[in-house]
């Protein structure tokens, strides 16, 4: 059975999708469907063989099923495929890293991607997925899935996406010392995954980030730049921050977000900062710290200017932006004040931004750009406040876009129709690869096996990849995050053709009402996938 790449395939169901078997895609796109299937017997170790002259463009990998205790909060809304915990689809094994079999009376499908790369003529292309036992018995063929590639290449993405990246999960889970060589590899191949998906911004940590951490508690020190303590004065050293900035333009990220000066849920501490004294390695700042201290002041007031200094000196000024404290609130006014005007003194030319749902808290000027969840973004663009951004995680579970596993996949998808629209500038989440239970108390979890921090935020928010054994195991939301930003790549191609009202116009044709962040199509994604059609038949009329 063939499918788009909007179905989710569980394994106790027959999928209730008509069958997908055409579509078009543009040069530079990657392009995914699925082929469903099932036995009547138990078939072990199938080799899937590929029917196209695209075959050296095509990549299989096998959906494979993960658990979940947790599929959402009580207060979800109907737009959910199942609320009960189970088995649910989402990682993508390749087929050396997890062979393909069929148990009887069970579904499961294929993932099928195909680049379209330079290599890639215009026009059709026929592709079919053929079953074989391993003696090379065929088992079953699919129908053939027919691709039309139209003449025209998607643009680079303008969008700034950062999904944040825990390095100290990486050495956790592939027990490896923090920023060894081992380490490193895994940072640039785990990176490098980032890019592929169009995430071309990347939180970099100064010193170990102050994220998800229980108060008086403590994460793995991941910290690139090194402090040498001389009574009250310090001297810096940026030489893995500039290994870190090398590795990234290597890859092809154009941003760079320093981690947060100070704790989160308010500003009142600073972050964990190791600094040499006497020639030993000690904590000098942490939760005991006051963020006003004269101490943790003095300590900004001669490392951020040097900070300034060298992101200048390295052509690095243009694209760096920064934190202050996430997600703060009227109850955190004072201390986020504080520490607000201690960065703007030494750093009021970059821009600051933080993951913010109170408009007043921009309105006083406490932060240039704020990232309101897609929950909050109403006052926001009501008030037109410029180049902005949106985030979701665990709390956006009603009536928005967002990547729980319980969750249609279009659901995750429809977010790029909803930045086109609305013109943000970027979109953050805080989940690439966050391993460990909330608050980091449980720093040893199997990602396979607990998928919701320990009971704490639905499963699919708190990271997108699985540790495989040389690096990530992508996942089927992380595939579907993608393709939301090639639509919404392709409609700003098309708008360079016709213009933005007529864009949305045809994006938004058989819809009711107007495209908001609560207000688009439920389901599996049937609009979803004739809108982004319609965009490309659009696009060929003028390719052709």
């Amino acid at each position: 059975m063939l499918l788009s790449s909007l179905t989710k395939v569980f394994a106790d169901e027959r999928p209730n999708n008509e069958s997908y078997s055409r579509a078009t895609a543009l040069f530079g796109e990657t392009f995914s469907f699925q082929v469903a299937y099932t036995s009547d017997t138990l078939l072990k170790n199938i080799d899937i063989n590929i029917k196209s002259a695209l075959s050296d463009q095509i990549l299989i990998r096998s959906v494979g099923l993960v658990p979940s205790e947790m599929p959402c909060f009580n207060n979800h809304d109907t737009d959910v495929l199942r609320t009960t915990p189970g088995l649910y689809p989402d990682p993508l094994y390749k087929l050396d890293q997890q062979s393909v079999s069929s148990i009887p009376g069970q579904w499961r499908s294929i993932w099928v991607t195909i680049e379209v790369d330079e290599s890639v003529t215009a026009g059709m292309h026929p592709i079919q997925i053929i079953f074989r036992s391993s003696e090379g018995q065929v088992l079953g063929e699919s129908e053939i899935f027919e691709l039309h590639v139209i003449p025209a290449a998607l643009p680079p993405q303008q969008l700034i996406h950062t999904e944040w990246f825990h390095v100290d999960c990486l050495a956790t889970q592939y027990h490896v010392e923090v920023f060894s060589e081992a380490h490193w590899a895994l940072i640039e191949c785990y990176a490098d995954t980032m890019v592929k998906h169009g995430m071309n911004m990347i939180l970099t940590p100064l010193f170990t980030p102050p994220l998800d951490t229980l108060v008086g508690g403590e994460r793995p020190t991941v910290q690139l730049v090194s402090v040498t303590a001389v009574g009250d004065t310090y001297e810096f050293g940026f030489d893995r921050l500039t290994r870190w900035v090398a590795m990234c333009h290597r890859l092809g990220f154009k941003y760079f977000e320093f981690s947060h000066l100070f704790t989160q849920w308010g500003a009142k501490c600073a972050p964990k900062i190791m600094a040499t004294i006497h020639g030993e390695e000690q904590k000098i700042f942490g939760w005991e710290t006051d963020a006003s201290s004269a101490a943790y002041r003095d300590f900004l007031d001669q490392f951020l200017p040097c900070l300034d200094r060298y992101l200048k000196e390295h052509g690095l000024d243009q694209q760096s932006w920064f934190h202050i404290s996430d997600e703060p609130g009227q109850e955190h006014l004072e201390s986020y004040r504080a520490a607000s005007e201690m960065l703007h003194k030494h750093l009021s030319g970059y821009p600051i931004m933080d993951a913010l749902s109170d408009l007043e808290l921009y309105e006083q000027g406490l932060v240039k750009r704020p990232i309101p969840a897609n929950t909050h973004i109403e006052p926001f663009l009501e008030h037109q406040v410029p180049d902005l951004w949106t985030y979701y995680c665990c709390a956006q579970g009603e009536q928005v876009s967002n990547r729980f596993f319980n969750m249609p996949s279009a659901r995750n998808r429809i977010i790029g129709f909803q930045l086109y629209k609305f013109g943000l500038q970027g979109f953050l989440h805080w989940g690439y690869n966050f391993w460990y239970s909330q608050y980091s108390l449980n720093q040893q979890l199997d990602p396979y096996r607990t998928t919701d921090a320990m009971h704490a935020f639905p499963s699919g928010d708190a990271y997108l990849v699985y540790p495989g054994e040389e690096g990530p195991i992508e996942s089927i939301r992380l595939e579907v995050l993608y393709e939301g930003l090639q639509d919404l790549r392709a409609l700003e191609l098309l708008e360079q053709k016709i213009g933005k009202e007529q864009t949305i116009a045809i994006m938004e044709e058989g819809l009711s009402n107007p495209l908001t962040f609560t207000e688009y199509p439920r389901g599996h994604g049937a609009w979803l996938l004739a809108a982004r059609e319609r965009i490309n038949q659009a696009l060929a009329s003028h390719y052709a």
